[in-house]
């Protein structure tokens, strides 16, 4: 299995619950549409000690199904439209688990 884990910052600006749940429901909502995806999930709730306003891990079968999430056309779709306009950091890390 391969963890793929993702945390962001959004721009000042965009620091609202309404653009975090868009984050979350919008890639949630790839849950069972991505080949070789075993799971998804979205954390925008965080202490304020944090700082990072998102945090994404999923699991995937193999490396080959993480690279076939990173192009897959409902993956893209919604990191153009709910996630990329409003971050202005990403830190990622893949590994095998």
């Amino acid at each position: 299995m391969v963890k793929h884990i993702i945390l962001w910052q959004l721009a000042e600006e965009y620091k609202t619950e309404e653009i975090k749940k868009g984050i979350k429901e919008g890639l949630e909502s790839l849950q069972g549409k991505i080949p070789g995806m075993i799971d998804i999930h979205v954390q925008i709730d965080c202490l304020e000690s944090s700082n990072a306003d998102a945090l994404l891990i999923t699991t995937f079968e193999d490396e080959e199904s993480l690279k076939g999430y990173a192009v897959h056309p409902e993956h893209v779709a919604i990191a153009n439209t709910k996630v990329r306009p409003y971050t202005c950091s990403r830190v990622c890390m893949d590994y095998e688990a």
